[in-house]
């Protein structure tokens, strides 16, 4: 069904019926109820709480697991901040402590994937983008300056990258 199509079968439909039809969704669909709860309740701190804690949980894990370092699970978290338009400066928290609490756990530990790296240059490329579309560059820059001096420290295979790619945006 094309959108055009859904909204003349929107508007054959009463109020009632229409109700009635968002109230199902919203039962039915997961995301629909998160969408719909997050507008007009956002509580948006706990959410940050808890994207937080799922993302340190990959490299701090709770007991004694070992550490998965995935990425994934944080662009899941941040790609649903996205879908619920959380705010800007919230969603760019989110992005850059992907990458401080990877930088602190690499810091602790050897890492030998070079795919770690590679990620994590991936994740600061996208969270630069992201603060400079978004025109709240110069409210994180101590972060990204942070971000890219730790990578250097730390001797990362691309450190180069990321000052290059830091001074690039931050210019």
């Amino acid at each position: 069904m094309s959108k055009r199509e859904l909204r003349k079968y929107l508007k054959s439909l009463t109020k009632e019926q229409l109700e009635e039809q968002i109230a199902e969704i919203y039962n039915r669909f997961k995301d629909v109820k998160e969408y719909y709860d997050f507008a007009f309740n956002p509580r948006e701190n706990e959410l940050m709480e808890q994207c937080r804690f799922q993302i340190s949980k990959e490299y701090y894990p709770v007991g004694s697991r070992r550490a998965k370092l995935r990425r994934s699970v944080a662009q899941k978290w941040i790609k649903k901040l996205i879908l619920l338009d959380a705010d800007s400066s919230l969603l760019a928290d989110v992005m850059l402590f992907n990458i401080e609490i990877a930088q602190s756990f690499s810091g602790e530990h050897l890492i030998r994937q070079e795919s770690f790296y590679t990620s994590l240059y991936k994740s600061f490329d996208e969270a630069l983008r992201f603060v400079s579309e978004k025109g709240i560059l110069t409210d994180f820059k101590g972060r990204i300056e942070k971000i890219a001096g730790d990578a250097f420290d730390q001797q990362w295979p691309n450190r180069t990258a990321f000052e290059d790619l830091a001074d690039m945006y931050l210019q």
